[in-house]
């Protein structure tokens, strides 16, 4: 066990290594680079441009550039924002809590209701549930996350009145209860890919978990069904999606960009297009290493888990 932990941990070390070389060359390259803020002044010379650019350590070789970047973030500078001159893990520690919580609700909802449908579904194959999840899933993958952002926000908020149409309070009313009447709905839209998926991907699992010689073994010595599925079935079926709790951690991250952008959520996705049209490239490539944090600590908790409970997977 030791030693898959060691592999794990290596892995994700090069991994976190390979994302911040790619992101912090790509945007070096885009065209204005981190100088594109200063284009907008009229009154900028090309000599104050030298300058800043000197200051700022922009007019040494892009290597040298990364190596002093990367030393000042793993020692906690991960640089200051130029839009407000705060630093930026201070920039995204205001915006973290929102993002965790838009994307744990909406997990919730996702792993509650797929894994029912997906259960449902292959217990009572090519039944009228069955055939409607499946078309259910086919449109909510087909269709962007944004149009059922707007579409719920045209429904709920403008037609029913029944759900606020974006933010994550009311004005001069900060209580948990008016937040979570704001989560609903952004929640919900986040969810309905991720439903779509946990569902497929469970009923494929529990298919296949009904066709092993030790469920047709309890119903052979007469087990009651429900404690066939809920003992046998659903416990094997488990296991292949503890390892997609973690790959869908991106996936929540680019549907929750959408997803507070369209509800004007407070978090780290509406941040990050901030970030980039201020061109503020410190707080942008915060984001990415941090998402990418996230992504890869999301990933090698799964791993250890499933290693855990089968112990098989330590000597892939």
């Amino acid at each position: 066990m030791a030693a898959f932990l060691l592999r794990r941990l290596l892995q994700s070390i090069v991994l976190l290594g390979i994302v911040s070389i790619i992101g912090f060359t790509v945007l070096n390259l885009i065209p204005g680079g981190p100088l594109a803020q200063y284009a907008l002044d009229p009154g900028m010379t090309e000599a104050d441009r030298l300058r800043i650019a000197s200051q700022m350590g922009l007019d040494r070789p892009l290597y040298v550039q990364y190596l002093e970047w990367a030393s000042r973030m793993l020692q906690g500078d991960w640089g200051t924002s130029y839009r407000d001159g705060n630093a930026v893990l201070t920039v995204i520690a205001r915006h973290v809590p929102a993002t965790l919580l838009l994307m744990g609700s909406s997990t919730v909802i996702a792993v509650g209701v797929g894994t029912w449908i997906g259960i449902r579904g292959a217990t009572h194959r090519n039944s009228a549930l069955d055939y409607m999840s499946t078309v259910g899933a086919m449109i909510a993958l087909s269709i962007p996350t944004f149009w059922f952002g707007l579409i719920g926000i045209y429904v709920f908020s403008l037609r029913l009145g029944w759900l606020p149409s974006g933010n994550m309070y009311t004005i001069g009313d900060g209580s948990v209860l008016n937040m979570l009447h704001h989560l609903i709905m952004p929640s919900v839209v986040l969810a309905l890919v991720h439903i779509a998926i946990w569902s497929r991907f469970m009923r494929s699992a529990t298919l296949d978990a009904i066709s092993q010689e030790f469920v047709k073994t309890a119903r052979a010595k007469g087990v009651p069904e429900r404690r066939v599925v809920m003992k046998h079935v659903v416990g094997n079926a488990l296991l292949p999606m503890i390892s997609l709790a973690g790959v869908q951690v991106p996936s929540l991250l680019t549907g929750a960009l959408v997803t507070e952008t369209v509800f004007s959520w407070p978090g780290m996705g509406r941040l990050f297009l901030d970030s980039l049209s201020y061109s503020d490239y410190p707080v942008v490539m915060g984001l990415l290493m941090f998402s990418a944090i996230l992504t890869i600590v999301a990933n090698f908790i799964a791993d250890v888990t499933v290693a855990l409970v089968d112990p098989r997977i330590r000597l892939a």
